[in-house]
């Protein structure tokens, strides 16, 4: 009866999990296996560690407190055989004292289904508080921690800082895009009937502003995309909801936004804007989960139509399988010519159990062909997402398909053979013995070394070592949201829900690189950059929506590591028109407007046509120098807005109301084809 009496007590001691409703009352509690009957103790407080681009955590939590005895590298999981099913947990890790804590690390999703798995390093004798939230579920689970041999952290190639911003408290704050039109990224949130912008000013200071939306919005709670649809120079954005589509589109000043909800159902997973006719104008798109997917056609004056893949009359078939299973939608050249290809990330389809991914090759004609299995990436990888670059600086983009789940595949890191198909180099590239999975992959020189490197789960960064292999590197706290250059200094930072994580910078050299489109949309989405130096050759696409949820910066980002000069810029426009900036400085960002480097040639004898006088008062005369007819006029100013839209009459235009100034002259022949110059107006 004693020994009974004895293990009974050893049971409830071990798994004991009450009073711990309070960071004040946390249970101490050692290395094994802890049960947690229910949430329903204090909020956890900001900073929240393991952000999932939601700021509230919901109200509760249960806490706990763990004290080592010596230096470990300790695991707080709930991705144990104990919760079977998996269970849905957050889990926040903190250093300091009940009132003033610090984030150390945190997770939310890293695990089998949603489960959390958090490492880090300890230092004996120091206490850290461990709390789990109701974020997902209030229902009781089993954690373990466990105690590793402490692993001496090696140099790091960049750190980060934390800041946290507390008026950054939308539901949604995925986004960091440019809105104003400066080229510096912003912070964007959205809430019902609100959108906030927190604008970056100088030296990392943010301003913000509230814009009231009017009618009913579908919430982003899939995902967010940025785009100027309407082209009046300020970015608008698709919200991805899980039962229909909304556009919030901004007035010609950006300082008012409408919505325009579109009544179709559509369980929405990634969303991207991209001009996917090649008009100039860019268009939108939605993964279904449930159905084909949906696309919204631009009319060129900022209206949309829906078409739905292979049901709609005349609708391009670009993901038709009934059961959809479309998550990670990303549209990129992978064949180097010239337009925007699409590959989506299955997390299901093609079979009741299958997950094979899709290529779609853009044909250039306003239609796209299924090529996964010729491209060689017909694979059966459950996937939410893939992160596309120049991994090995050869000239083409090459792939890292993102496993969710090591149930039904591992991550596949695939090499463009430059013949628009794909080798399997995965084995001894270190994605093979990534165990870490996650719903979100990012591609980003995230050190500025000149290599592209991958930010995917387990709070941690796969560098990019330069000969087609990846180093793991613990960065705990980081993981994906909304990225761009928050402080304006060229290294890349994160948006995790109210919580900036600046990067610190190192030594290595930079150059980014800002667009302003004219014949194309404003931000040059589908654009090419290249940068030329004595290492060779790097390129960037400019994207609407990779990874799976969040929105990042439309600037493109390079680092040159320890090289001191950039012989040139190329920026190839969906147009079709090319700049090249010649010895451009570094260490700075470079703004290109569409044709202004061929324009400044003044070499026009091969121009489609000719104007005068130039400087024009009041009549801009055109002549062709073809045999083509000039049909219609565009003018827009050089923040690419549209200023002026009219027919042809008589060979010329009335531009009497232009106020003095530059401007690009847009013409469209009878055969659609477009062309533009450059004039002043007296």
């Amino acid at each position: 009866m004693k020994k009974i009496t004895f293990l009974l007590i050893l049971f409830f001691v071990s798994f004991w999990s009450f009073a711990q409703n309070t960071c004040s009352t946390a249970v101490p509690i050692t290395a094994g296996l802890h049960i947690v009957t229910s949430i329903d103790g204090t909020d956890v407080p900001t900073p929240i560690c393991a952000l999932n681009g939601v700021v509230s955590s919901n109200g509760k939590g249960e806490w706990y407190s763990y004290t080592p005895v010596e230096n470990h590298t300790v695991t707080v999981t709930t991705n144990i055989v104990e919760n079977t099913p998996t269970v849905d947990t957050r889990v926040h890790i903190y250093t300091g004292v009940c009132g003033s804590l610090t984030c150390l690390a945190g997770d939310d999703d890293t695990g089998e289904g949603y489960s959390s798995i958090v490492t880090f390093n300890v230092t004996a004798g120091t206490t850290y508080i461990i709390a789990f939230d109701n974020k997902w579920t209030a229902n009781g689970f089993t954690f373990q921690l466990i105690e590793a041999p402490f692993v001496e952290p090696v140099p790091q190639r960049i750190s980060y800082t934390t800041q946290t911003i507390s008026t950054a408290n939308s539901t949604y704050n995925l986004c960091v895009v440019d809105m104003n039109g400066d080229r510096k990224d912003d912070i964007v949130g959205v809430s019902s009937n609100a959108l906030k912008i927190h604008y970056q000013e100088p030296e990392g200071i943010f301003t913000n502003a509230t814009f009231p939306i009017t009618g009913t919005s579908n919430m982003p709670s899939w995902s967010v995309a940025a785009g100027d649809y309407n082209k009046d120079g300020f970015n608008d954005l698709i919200l991805g909801g899980g039962n229909a589509v909304t556009f919030w589109k901004s007035n010609s000043t950006g300082t008012a936004y409408i919505n325009e909800s579109f009544p179709q159902y559509v369980f929405c997973q990634r969303t991207n804007f991209v001009d996917l006719n090649n008009d100039g104008n860019l268009d939108a798109f939605s993964c279904h989960d449930v159905d084909p997917n949906v696309y919204y056609m631009n009319d060129g004056t900022g209206v949309l139509t829906f078409f739905q893949s292979g049901i709609t009359a005349g609708a391009m078939t670009i993901g038709i399988h009934p059961e959809g299973g479309n998550y990670g939608s990303i549209f990129v050249d992978y064949d180097n010519d010239g337009d925007q290809d699409l590959f989506i990330a299955k997390c299901r389809g093609g079979g009741s159990t299958a997950k094979f991914n899709e290529l779609h090759r853009n044909n250039g004609d306003g239609t796209f062909t299924d090529v996964s299995v010729a491209a060689n990436l017909y694979d059966p990888v459950q996937t939410w997402s893939s992160a596309w670059a120049d991994y090995d600086n050869d000239g083409d983009l090459d792939i890292l398909i993102g496993a969710s789940s090591t149930t039904d595949g591992t991550h596949k890191f695939m090499q463009n053979n430059g013949d628009s198909t794909f080798t399997d180099i995965t084995a001894g590239s270190g994605w093979d013995t990534n165990t870490s999975t996650n719903i979100e992959h990012v591609a980003y020189d995230f050190d500025n070394d000149g290599f592209v490197d991958v930010l995917g789960g387990g709070n941690k960064i796969m560098f990019n070592l330069g000969n087609k292999t990846f180093a793991a590197e613990a960065h705990p706290g980081v993981s994906v949201g909304g990225i761009g250059d928050l402080n304006d200094d060229g290294f890349i930072d994160f948006l995790n829900g109210n919580t900036i994580r600046y990067a610190v910078p190192n030594a290595n050299n930079w150059v980014k690189v800002s667009l302003q489109g004219i014949e194309s949309n404003s931000y040059g989405i589908g654009a090419r950059v290249e940068i030329y130096g004595t290492w060779g050759k790097q390129i960037r696409e400019i994207h609407s929506g990779d990874g799976f949820k969040y929105m990042s910066s439309l600037n493109a980002h390079f680092g040159i590591g320890t090289h001191t000069a950039i012989t040139k810029i190329v920026v190839k426009w969906p147009s079709g028109i090319e700049d090249v900036i010649y010895n451009p400085a570094i260490n700075s960002r470079v703004h290109i407007i569409e044709e202004s480097t061929v324009l400044n040639t003044e070499n026009f004898a091969n121009a489609a046509f000719s104007m005068y006088p130039n400087p024009a008062k009041n009549i801009l005369n055109i002549k062709s120098n073809n045999a083509v007819i000039m049909t219609n006029a565009q003018v827009y100013d050089l923040a690419g807005k549209l200023i002026q839209s009219t027919r042809i009459v008589n060979d010329n235009i009335n531009v009497e109301s232009l106020s003095s100034g530059s401007y690009m002259l847009v013409l469209k022949d009878s055969n659609g084809k477009k062309y533009s110059r450059k004039f002043l107006k007296e």
